[in-house]
This record gives C-alpha cells, structure tokens and sequence, in this order.
C-alpha cells in the first residue's frame, strides 16, 4: 500500500507541477503590505496530499507567502500538531492575530476560503 501511495503522490505532484497557476502581480509595496500579514500564518501539510495541494496553488494563486511546515517528515512540526491544534490532520493553517491569539483552521475548502477573503 506504501508502494501505491508513493506512485500516486508522485503523479500528484508531477501534474501540480505541470499545471503550476500563476501568482498575482502586485507592486512591491502591496506585495510587501501582504507579506507582512502572512507572517503570523503557518500551514502545517504534507507534501503530497490532494488537499494540501489545493491550499497551496490557493497560495500561489494569490501570491502569499506562507511558512510551509511538513508535519509528515518534521517530527516538531507533528508535535505541534497533536499538542497546540488537537490533532494530526492537513492541512492546517496556523494563524496567529494582533493580540497573540493563535487559532488553528483545518478544512481544506474553509482555508482557501479565508485567505481569499483576506487577501483578495
């Protein structure tokens, strides 16, 4: 079953690859203004998950540059998973507010559809 997934994931990421969508074309001081509000966003993912996938061409659709955290192969990243989100399952966007407060979001669909209303 490993064999499977690992030809599957690596089908996956060669058309996510191919197929790459573009980013959005801002000017730098507008790029900058966003790339200082992703910097409280963590998404913790896994390479070649289809739903992580999604969040990711999301991302670059729009340009936002997101600290991508790989809870599969990071150990640290896994732990803080269980311990500060409850659970193990990506993606999960980390996002951390002007007051410290850190939720943590983990459907794919509800991700895509914060940031598209965050920044586009």
């Amino acid at each position: 079953m490993a064999i499977v997934r690992k030809i599957i994931g690596s089908i996956i990421l060669f058309f996510n690859w191919l197929f790459s969508p573009k980013g959005v074309i801002r000017d730098e001081d507008e790029q900058a203004k966003i790339d200082s509000k992703t910097l409280k966003l963590k998404l913790y993912q896994f390479n070649a998950c289809p739903f992580c996938i999604k969040v990711r061409r999301a991302m670059k659709r729009m340009s936002l540059a997101i600290e991508l955290r790989d809870a599969k192969n990071n150990a640290r990243y896994r732990q803080e998973l269980i311990t500060q989100g409850g659970k193990v399952k990506v993606p999960c966007l980390r996002i951390e507010d002007e007051t410290g407060k850190t939720t943590w979001m983990y459907e794919s669909s509800d991700i895509v559809n914060y940031l598209e209303s965050r920044f586009s």
